[in-house]
């Protein structure tokens, strides 16, 4: 990354801006030279104002419209007559979308409203008159909670004697929650029936008790059918008129809001200059590649009336320049792993490369089952399918498909298909060895893992700090060199190691031990103890992948104590499936902790900014990224 300065005439500053925003590989910075006057904030204020009433103003014509899937109408420029013109019709349009929608919301409200009395017509059935009742006469309907015929002969003697004969109570059968029941009375003898309900607890249901023409409640069912139909295809009209608004409209609403954001940009990166009498001033960072590419940019707009300047390195420290992370493709999708923390600082090490080789490999080992693998796969190729390029989801995809890789490796390794199913259908035989047995060989895999990823952890520290701080880097070389030395004792004593390697081992730990207390002080010893528990925290691997394996076996062990074989196969996918989605919580979580806590403090530097280029902001989200170290 460099760091650039551009100088030019005073009045040309707007067009060398607009220079740089087509360029798109700039990020701007003030200057740092104090002799120089910045650009008062109040520069285009007035224009800054009005371009965000029109912005809102248009967002909120978008939000109103259905706009989706179209590709923008990007105008070259905005005037203000045109920024105008765009407002008035974005007022327009808004009101004429949100009346329809208004509209619509209020129809399908109605078209509810006539599903629920048909829920209720069906529910109380033969119980409705067939023809209209006398005018005199008033109903009820009603819903018989508590069931039985007790709550019944309850009700109908409370109505006997507060009315005497004066009623008549028609309940139907029982139906899910109770029995449906209509009450008729009329003339005095209706009176006194709310009292009795309310005291009864019985829920009294609001249905319409005659409707427009004088139809019959029986009746009733077609016509408010006929009528839903024609609410809902009033609905679907409106619906279709608002989506020909979007088609028609949409594109040059989406167009006119780049361009207002372009033109934002413009204003915000005008104020991040500096300026004489009759100068200006730029400056920023570009990428070491991009830096010919926009000399002879300039250089073919401006001639010889500006100039970009290279500024020395030994003007500015690593930490000050942005960072952008930049891998090949094959670790791309890791890097959100990596920017789930801080990024690094400039010139420090981008720790995505590792963590694309260790973490889905510590996946695979814990999880480690052929059918347990291909499910992952089958689930990441419907992730990736679903998902829009460079999306956090794709990522998400990618890193899943290798995890997915892995398991199935391990699974062969193991020889596991949905634990011991495989041996027991298919013969299949571990090509190493069989997890559920070999503790100890697993227990030694998964610490020799942890001995590995924690030396090059140190390894990574040395190598970043050799530079700026020798004495850092000694002190992670020697944190190195003893993790190996007890490695190869501990080897060495239990006869794994030929045992002529012990007393050199221990000897040169004695001998490295005040070396290292001299290099890092007297808390070393107690960094060195924490450093060995970093590596017996990989033994997590192994506690993990026995428990998952364990599990699998158990639920096949399951299928044959459940009297139904239906049934039992049942139960033990349901055991596999839950096995399966603890089998990859587990190991992901494990993973990162594993990398963060044990592994990216032995060298991670967090604290970078990131590479944000001064761009068009329709190729904002398409950004290049370089990572200079």
């Amino acid at each position: 990354m460099s760091r650039v300065r551009i100088l030019g005439p005073r009045h040309r500053l707007s067009e060398m801006v607009g220079v740089l925003q087509d360029a798109g590989t700039v990020h701007l910075t003030r200057p740092s030279a104090e002799a120089l006057h910045p650009v008062p904030e109040s520069l285009h204020r007035d224009e800054e104002s009005r371009l965000r009433e029109a912005l809102e103003n248009v967002e909120a014509t978008l939000e109103a419209l259905p706009v989706q899937d179209v590709q923008p109408e990007i105008p070259d420029a905005i005037s203000a007559e045109d920024l105008r013109r765009w407002e008035q019709l974005a007022e327009r349009l808004r009101r004429r979308a949100e009346d329809l929608t208004g509209r619509a919301r209020e129809l399908e409200r109605r078209a509810v409203d006539l599903d629920r009395f048909l829920d209720l017509f069906r529910r109380f059935g033969d119980l409705l008159p067939e023809e209209p009742g006398n005018d005199g006469v008033r109903s009820w309907f009603l819903v018989l909670r508590t069931g039985g015929s007790d709550s019944t002969d309850r009700l109908r003697g409370a109505l006997e004697e507060k009315l005497g004969e004066g009623f008549e109570l028609t309940v139907g059968e029982e139906r899910g929650e109770g029995r449906a029941a209509v009450l008729r009375a009329s003339g005095e003898a209706a009176r006194g029936i709310d009292d009795v309900l309310s005291g009864a607890g019985v829920e009294e249901v609001g249905l319409p008790t005659r409707l427009p023409g004088g139809a019959s409640l029986a009746g009733a069912t077609d016509a408010m059918r006929e009528r839903r139909s024609e609410l809902r295809d009033k609905v679907q009209r409106l619906e279709r008129e608002r989506q020909g608004l979007a088609a028609e409209h949409g594109p040059g609403l989406l167009g006119v809001r780049l361009a207002i954001r372009d033109r934002l940009a413009r204003i915000e990166a005008l104020r991040t200059a500096a300026r004489t009498d009759r100068a200006f001033v730029l400056e920023g960072w570009v990428p070491e590649e991009e830096l010919d590419g926009l000399r002879q940019r300039i250089e073919n707009d401006f001639g010889d009336a500006a100039a970009l300047e290279k500024i020395a390195t030994e003007k500015w420290r690593g930490e000050q320049a942005p960072v952008a992370l930049s891998n090949p493709r094959i670790f791309r999708p890791f890097e959100a792993v990596t920017r789930m923390l801080p990024l690094p600082t400039y010139g420090s090490i981008d720790p995505t490369p590792y963590v694309a080789v260790f973490f889905p490999m510590f996946f695979g080992i814990i999880l480690g089952d052929v059918a347990y693998g291909l499910t992952l796969g089958a689930l990441a190729a419907w992730l990736h399918h679903r998902s829009d390029a460079d999306s956090i989801l794709r990522s998400v995809s990618e890193v899943a498909g290798a995890c997915a890789a892995f398991t199935v490796v391990f699974g062969f390794v193991y020889g596991e298909f949905l634990g011991d199913l495989g041996h027991r259908v298919f013969g299949l035989e571990p090509l190493i060895f069989d997890r559920e047995d070999a503790l100890i060989p697993f227990l030694g895999l998964a610490v020799a893992l942890g001995v590995v990823h924690v030396l090059i952890g140190f390894i990574l520290g040395a190598v970043s700090s050799v530079r700026d701080e020798p004495r850092e880097a000694v002190g992670r070389g020697l944190y190195a060199l003893m993790v190996v030395l007890v490695a190869v004792a501990l080897l060495a004593a239990v006869r794994i190691l030929p045992g002529a390697f012990f007393t050199p081992a221990v000897v040169a730990l004695l001998v490295a031990f005040p070396v290292l207390i001299i290099v890092e002080g007297v808390l070393a010893p107690v960094e060195l103890i924490s450093t060995l528990g970093n590596v017996l925290s990989y033994a997590r691997i192994m506690a993990l992948g026995t428990a998952s394996v364990v599990m699998a076996v158990v639920a096949n062990e399951l299928v044959g104590t459940v009297g139904s074989a239906l049934v039992g196969a049942l139960f033990g996918l349901l055991f596999h499936l839950v096995n399966f989605a603890l089998g990859v919580f587990g190991p992901t979580i494990h993973g990162l902790r594993l990398h963060y806590v044990e592994f990216f403090d032995k060298f991670y530097s967090p604290g970078g900014e990131q590479y944000r280029p001064f761009r068009h902001v329709r190729s904002e989200d398409r950004a290049a990224a370089s990572l200079d170290t």
